[in-house]
């Protein structure tokens, strides 16, 4: 009887504002709400759950190229807040623990119960104490809510159109690239036709020369995904070690925490 009612009424997803816009904050309605955002998350989507109680499923999805070590303290708290909130046992007790991990670290098998997850890897699992609720927080998360009918089919739709996105971003990145090395060489042929001293390999004038090649590349690799950022920097280091060196410092003043520790590990 549950399961029909289930299936005539309507899903809804309920949207809070987070504190910082750059930040989306979600949640399902029920366990069955929660099966289907479970399905049709997205790899930015930070998953937020009592630990040992039942809870609301929260999310919170990250601007693209964030991970979950670039996420402020204060955000965390505001999400885990939220979550103690809508666990029918947590929301009467104080210092509840609440895990959270990436959306790709679920893990999901058919003899699980509606709504349960599990972990691929428990070692990418966080968890942070909640000693009490804090009503300035949670008042205001409620003051936004926001009920959208996301039935599953709209739920496909947003991730289909979420990977559309992201292809035809890496599209643009791998042309981009193209775009890059050809400017390279263009930089290359120029000064070798110049005749003028030698430096990284190719002809440049002086210092000042040498620093608007440097910073020309890095800032047409910027917006590149990170493995073809590595990959450019090798093989600009491979034309010469301080070439490749510099390319890389530069990318790294202009990239998040996470794109630039790849990065310094080079």
């Amino acid at each position: 009887m549950d399961l029909l009612a289930c299936a005539v009424k309507p899903n809804m997803v309920f949207y809070f504002e987070c504190s910082n816009p750059i930040y989306t904050i979600y949640m399902g309605r029920d366990k069955y709400e929660n099966e289907e955002l479970i399905r049709y998350g997205w790899p930015e989507d930070l998953w937020f759950h009592v630990d040992k109680m039942s809870s609301a499923h929260v999310y919170l999805r990250l601007p693209k190229g964030h991970g979950i070590a670039d996420i402020p303290e204060d955000i965390v708290h505001e999400c885990a807040q939220l979550t103690k909130l809508n666990s029918i046992e947590g929301c009467k007790v104080n210092n509840v623990t609440v895990v959270y991990t990436m959306w790709a670290n679920l893990r999901k098998s058919g003899d699980m119960a509606t709504g349960q997850v599990g972990f691929h890897k428990k070692g990418e699992v966080r968890s942070v104490v909640i000693e009490k609720r804090i009503n300035e927080i949670v008042n205001r998360l409620n003051k936004t809510k926001d009920e959208k009918h996301n039935h599953p089919a709209e739920l496909a739709e947003l991730r289909a159109a979420r990977d559309a996105r992201e292809l035809a971003d890496q599209k643009r990145q791998v042309k981009e690239a193209s775009k890059v090395a050809a400017l390279a060489e263009e930089d290359e042929r120029l000064a070798y036709q110049n005749q003028r001293e030698t430096v990284y390999g190719m002809e440049v004038v002086n210092e000042a020369e040498r620093e608007r090649l440097v910073s020309n590349i890095a800032g047409h690799l910027k917006d590149a995904q990170v493995f073809l950022q590595i990959r450019a920097v090798k093989n600009f280091s491979q034309v010469d070690p301080e070439y490749g060196r510099r390319v890389r410092d530069k990318l790294i003043k202009l990239q998040g925490p996470s794109a630039a520790q790849q990065l310094s590990s080079l």
